[in-house]
Parts: structure tokens; C-alpha cells; sequence
């Protein structure tokens, strides 16, 4: 039996463990003799050994290890990147026991081509919150990076094209309007959390969620110094917000900044609408359930030109850059979409 159930934040901040324990209660008193369980969820070093085992071993009258075989093993997706296959991308695995190893080991060698063992459970966890930190840090480190060198009247795009063209020692990581998806925003608090029952401190961890997290309100104010030049103001304004997903190419708008956007500018007074061709209503959300049911607006020059300002927060590939060029009065662009189109001087704002 695979686990692989959403880990979320509480309103603190706090991880949510309930769907792992609640999934462990429901499926504890169907365990066979020699059956294995493994977690996928993304979650903080130790929860498979003292969350879910215990759950299990109190609901099924069996020990892990002896009766069944339990283990961890987070998934690694990365949706829209045609190069991110399931048998390709290796597979990290940890076991409760050697025994336990094994047995996952056997499973997934039937699916993947690399696997990666590792020692426990517990390295097993702290490596999928690695990877995610990682991305975190560096996000949050490049959006940093495009305040001040947009004060210098540099361009933080053409910086990263010219940095990727060392073949060693840089990764390139692009500026955004905050950061989206089910992982990024919520992962690395995971670690932050268990850190503190150890003493510990995550500064590096929670400065990075600083910065990514207060992007939106950064995008703000270049969406009111845009329209200013117009002498318009964010109150009263028409704003298209251009995507919802939280990434490029996918339909996936969980912790997309996009809302906070929505949010921010219709607290201001704005008339906001969206168009996403991925995302045509928007589901109810934890968050932000008084957006839900609203529809992406059509995508045609009439639509477009009443609007005061395009705000684009997604970068989807299917969208027609050119015709926005065309259409729109003023542009915000938070993801260098713009960038090989020709527009007249003062129409788009970087952000």
C-alpha cells in the first residue's frame, strides 16, 4: 500500500499530519501478514517512525519490521517537464528495517530504473525536504537579487542568461511574484517546525519564506506605479491577471501567488478578472473560497483592450504574447514573457 496524501499547513503554520494518521487508522485492520506500506507524502524527518508506524501498529496489532514491512520513499514530479518521466527520475528509498528496504526495494524496481537506498526513514524525509529547500533558497535568493538590481536599472533576465552560460557552478533559478504549488510554500516550515524540538534554528529557511512571500506585494506596486503614469489609480481599475496555475503549462493552482494578487488589488479597489486556458473556473480553495466559481475570461481584442492593465503571473506557452503586445494599453510582467515582443517604450513594466 502506497500513502501519498496532502501534508499541509495549519493556520499556524503547524504541519497537518491528519490525513497520514487518519489514512494509517483506515487502512491499519485490512494489513496482511508480510504486507508493505509505504509513505510518499513529503513531510518532516521521523513521521513514518513515530507518526504512522504507531498508528498502525496500534490499529492492526502488528509490529512494523516483524509482522509488516514499512518504509518511505518521497515522489519526485515535476508536472509539464517532458524530460520528468516516472521510470527515469531515480527513486530515493528508506526503510524501517534492512528487511523493510528490501521489500520497497522489490516493489519499485519493477516501475523505475534507479533506485536509491538510504539508511532510514528518517534520511528518506530530510532528503525530499532538501530538494525542496533548495529550490526555496534559491528562488527566494534570485527574487531578492531582481529588487536590487532593478534599482541599479539592471535587467535581472539578461543577468541570469549571461550567468547560464558558465558550465560549472551555477544553476539558473528565475524571479517570479511569489512562489506557488503544493510543495515549495509549505515544505521547508516542515523542517522549521521539528527543528525547534531540537534547539535548533532554520534563519536561512524562514528569510527565504520572507522574501518569496512578500513578492506579491512588490507586484503590487509596480502595478500601481504603471497605472500612475496613466493617472490611474489601482481603485476603480480594470486588472487582468494573466494565469492562475501556480507554474507554466499545467492546471495546478494550489498556494498559487496569483491569488494573493487577486486579493491585494481587489482589497484596493480594483475590478480584477483572470484568464487562464488551464484553469476555466476556479474550485473552491482553503484560502481563498471567494474567488471560487469565477471563470477565465474569453481571450479575443475586444476583451482585452477594456482592461486598464495586464498583469501577466503565469507564462503559459499557448498564450499569444504577440497579440497581448497588441491589445493591451499597459502590461505587468512578473515572468519575462514579453521579452521577443516588440511593444511601444513605457507599455510594459517589469516586475
Amino acid at each position: 500500500m502506497i500513502i501519498c496524501v496532502p501534508t499541509p499547513l495549519n493556520k499556524n503554520r503547524e504541519p497537518d499530519l491528519s490525513y497520514i494518521r487518519q489514512t494509517g487508522r483506515s487502512i491499519a485492520p485490512h494489513l496482511a501478514k508480510e504486507a508493505l506500506v509505504v509513505l510518499e507524502s513529503t513531510t518532516y524527518p521521523g513521521t513514518t517512525e513515530e507518526e504512522l508506524r504507531i498508528v498502525l501498529e496500534e490499529e492492526s496489532r502488528m509490529k512494523a519490521g516483524v509482522d509488516f514491512h514499512l518504509a518511505f520513499s518521497p515522489e519526485r514530479e515535476d508536472p509539464a517537464n517532458e524530460q520528468s518521466k516516472l521510470k527515469k527520475v531515480p527513486k530515493v528509498i528508506g526503510g524501517y528495517t534492512p528487511s523493510c528496504l528490501e521489500r520497497a526495494m522489490a516493489l519499485y524496481s519493477q516501475a523505475i530504473d534507479t533506485l536509491v537506498p538510504v539508511s532510514s526513514c528518517r534520511v528518506a524525509e530530510a532528503t525530499k525536504l532538501l530538494e525542496n529547500i533548495f529550490r526555496s533558497v534559491n528562488i527566494a535568493l534570485v527574487n531578492e537579487l531582481k529588487l536590487v538590481y532593478a534599482a541599479m536599472g539592471i535587467d535581472i533576465w539578461e543577468v541570469i542568461e549571461a550567468a547560464k552560460t558558465k558550465p560549472f557552478g551555477f544553476m539558473p533559478f528565475f524571479p517570479g511574484p511569489g512562489w506557488g504549488g503544493h510543495c515549495i510554500p509549505i515544505d521547508p516550515f516542515y523542517l522549521t517546525w521539528k527543528a525547534r524540538e531540537y534547539g535548533q534554528n532554520t534563519r536561512f529557511i524562514e528569510l527565504a519564506g520572507e522574501i518569496n512571500t512578500g513578492m506579491p506585494e512588490h507586484v503590487v506596486h509596480r502595478v500601481a506605479d504603471a497605472l500612475n503614469t496613466q493617472r490611474k489609480a489601482i481603485k476603480g481599475s480594470k486588472i487582468l491577471i494573466l494565469g492562475l496555475a501556480y507554474k507554466p503549462n499545467v492546471d495546478d493552482e494550489r498556494e498559487s501567488p496569483s491569488y494573493v494578487l487577486m486579493k491585494l488589488l481587489t482589497e484596493r479597489g480594483a475590478e480584477v478578472d483572470y484568464h487562464d486556458p488551464y484553469v476555466p473556473v476556479i474550485k473552491p480553495t482553503r484560502e481563498h473560497s471567494q474567488f471560487a466559481g469565477r471563470k477565465s475570461i474569453e481571450w479575443n481584442r475586444a476583451t482585452i483592450e477594456n482592461f486598464d492593465l495586464v498583469l501577466i503571473a503565469t507564462n503559459h506557452s499557448s498564450v499569444n504574447y504577440r497579440e497581448l503586445g497588441e491589445w493591451a494599453g499597459c502590461i505587468v510582467d512578473t515572468r519575462n514573457a514579453m521579452a521577443d515582443v516588440p511593444f511601444a517604450r513605457g507599455k510594459i513594466w517589469k516586475a
